[in-house]
């Protein structure tokens, strides 16, 4: 039996995408992938005056979410805070009669200066990747969206020198074209610290916890 192709959103966010060596191939990238609908918002909106209507449409257009951001101060670039506090509206998205994302799959796609071994409990910043997006991910809980761990690239400043991007592209690829047809294993998926882990079947429970 066929899997029904699904609907993929990306939305990115880079504000100084002329700086960007990662992201903006990614971009480029996830343009090509049929079923997969991509959203520059800095373009879109560049006074940040966001069409709450348009982008709620958009989101029930769609079974995957995806935030496409590079990491600033353990966090999202401004539009994408600004995107959700406007679009994901009470009786929307949560609360009374807002079940709208219910069943939708969110995950985030991210870039990160430092090495990986930096987003540790005992490393330079002191938490996991997962952990410092727990306000995203407590996000997907409250609009009844499935979260998925993020798929990110460690050591974006040296990825040139370290030749980590051609990999990474692969994979981003390939997840995106899993998801469009329905073949990545959600259950699998889900409980892992990082989606590259997915990958590793040779990895006992597929995770790492830790780091």
């Amino acid at each position: 039996m066929s899997v029904s192709k699904k609907k993929v959103l990306v939305l990115y966010a880079h504000p100084s995408q002329r700086r960007s060596e990662v992201n903006q191939v990614l971009f480029t990238d996830a343009q090509a992938i049929d079923g997969v609908t991509t959203i520059d918002l800095y373009f879109e909106y560049p006074t940040y005056n966001i069409d709450i209507d348009k982008e709620q449409q958009r989101l029930l257009d769609h079974d995957v979410i995806i935030f496409q951001f590079p990491l600033y101060w353990y966090s999202t670039p401004s539009i994408l805070k600004e995107w959700q506090d406007l679009v994901l509206e009470y009786g929307f998205a949560y609360g009374q009669g807002g079940d709208a994302l219910q069943d939708k799959v969110f995950l985030c796609a991210i870039t990160a200066g430092g090495k990986e071994d930096a987003y540790q409990t005992d490393g330079y910043n002191h938490f996991t990747i997962r952990e410092l997006l727990q306000p995203l991910e407590q996000m997907a809980t409250l609009t009844h969206m499935i979260y998925l761990p993020p798929f990110a690239l460690f050591g974006s400043r040296t990825a040139i020198e370290d030749n980590t991007i051609a990999q990474h592209r692969l994979r981003w690829q390939e997840l995106l074209s899993l998801l469009v047809c329905g073949e990545l294993d959600i259950e699998e998926a889900k409980p892992l610290a990082k989606l590259k882990h997915y990958w590793r079947k040779d990895t006992p429970n597929n995770s790492e916890v830790s780091s």
